[in-house]
């Protein structure tokens, strides 16, 4: 017999969410509300390594993004069952030896780049496998 905090989690957790890992590039695609004439919902993505994941994968659990944009450092922690989080895009998964990636705060340029898994690069993937879908047609 389940109560009524496990019925309640179960209608807000998502079946969904990719399997994200400490060292993934990920595109992060949020729902923010405009008031338009339109009256739809803009999509705004946010790209950039995973550092940190907290609390498993209950609906208590977070991960933390960090992107570089124009030389500033920018993180956010996103809950991993937000309904604001429209899609969750995994282009690139690195080789990392550490639970957490908290040293690259101080890392800019070269420098904070991670060495890519081998023949894991999604996007070069995802590219060529619609252009060879695109040529059998």
């Amino acid at each position: 017999m389940t109560n009524k905090l496990d019925k309640f989690k179960e209608k807000f957790t998502k079946k969904d969410n990719p399997e994200i890992k400490i060292g993934d590039i990920v595109k992060v695609h949020l729902k923010l509300a405009e008031k338009t004439k339109a009256g739809g919902d803009k999509i705004q993505v946010f790209e950039g390594l995973v550092i940190a994941k907290k609390h498993g994968k209950g609906m208590d659990g977070t991960f933390t993004v960090r992107k570089i944009a124009e030389g500033i450092g920018a993180e956010k922690i996103f809950p991993v069952h937000c309904p604001t989080i429209s899609k969750i895009e995994i282009v690139k998964h690195s080789k990392v030896r550490r639970a957490k990636l908290y040293y690259m705060r101080g890392r800019l340029g070269k420098k904070a780049r991670m060495s890519a898994l081998k023949g894991t690069n999604l996007a070069e993937t995802s590219s060529e496998d619609e252009s060879a879908s695109k040529t059998e047609k």
